[in-house]
């Protein structure tokens, strides 16, 4: 058998184990899927976060010491998500994993021109977080999100465990079910590290061009790439 072929079976058993997983694990609580994907991936297993809450994080934690938490930094994040970042680092039993686009963002301006967010964000999106994840996560079989069905439309059918046919690995979504009151009463339980421009009218914090406060009865997302089509950012579909 070819190296092609034997490449195409493993991944076809993967999503098989993917699709089986997210029905069996439906009404599973999210450190019991956790438990499942750290007994069946091992260090093959990361996190991923936008460092918007270590919610995600710290639940990995306490199934998989020093799991890999991987973070996009794309050269436009807030100070304050950096700084997230950081204290995440230093107070969690987890090992934060930074990547960076290939180029800067100066690098980028002087070839695709200044504010490239602002003319073609999906290109953007794709310089900055879409290609160095897909690098990022090649040591790994399965990684773990903080999606959540509440979040937007485009969401509402997020599986726990699922399959992503884009970069060929297991995607683990534990929190899928949760609603924002299950976020802020584990944050509050458990005093998990929280952005804090989450208490400054942002309730989903992205690259500080493209992410503005929140108006009182729109949806969690509707500050991202406000008054534009997009609503995500390539990394989820």
């Amino acid at each position: 058998m070819t190296d092609a072929l034997q490449g195409e079976r493993a991944a076809e058993e993967l999503k098989e184990l993917a699709e089986r997983a997210g029905r069996e694990l439906e009404d599973a609580s999210a450190p019991e899927i956790l438990q499942w994907a750290a007994d069946t991936f091992g260090r093959k297993f990361c996190v991923s976060s936008s460092m918007e809450d270590a919610v995600v994080a710290h639940l990995a934690s306490r199934v998989l010491p020093g799991v890999d938490v991987v973070f996009l930094d794309t050269g436009y994040h807030f100070p304050e998500t950096l700084g997230t970042r950081d204290a995440v680092e230093a107070v969690m039993d987890v090992t934060v994993i930074t990547l960076t686009p290939r180029q800067s963002v100066a690098g980028q301006d002087a070839e695709y021109g200044p504010k490239l967010h602002d003319r073609d964000p999906d290109l953007c999106c794709k310089l900055r977080k879409v290609e160095p994840l897909e690098e990022g996560l090649m040591p790994y079989t399965a990684w773990a999100t903080g999606l959540r069905r509440d979040e937007s439309p485009t969401r509402a059918n997020t599986p726990v465990v699922g399959w992503d046919e884009k970069r060929q690995k297991v995607k683990i979504s534990p929190i899928a079910r949760w609603t924002q009151h299950d976020v802020d009463a584990y944050v509050a339980e458990h005093g998990v590290l929280t952005n804090p421009l989450l208490t400054d009218g942002y309730t989903s914090v992205g690259c500080a061009p493209c992410t503005r406060r929140v108006l009182e009865g729109e949806d969690a997302r509707a500050g991202r790439w406000a008054g534009r089509g997009k609503t995500e950012c390539g990394l989820h579909g």
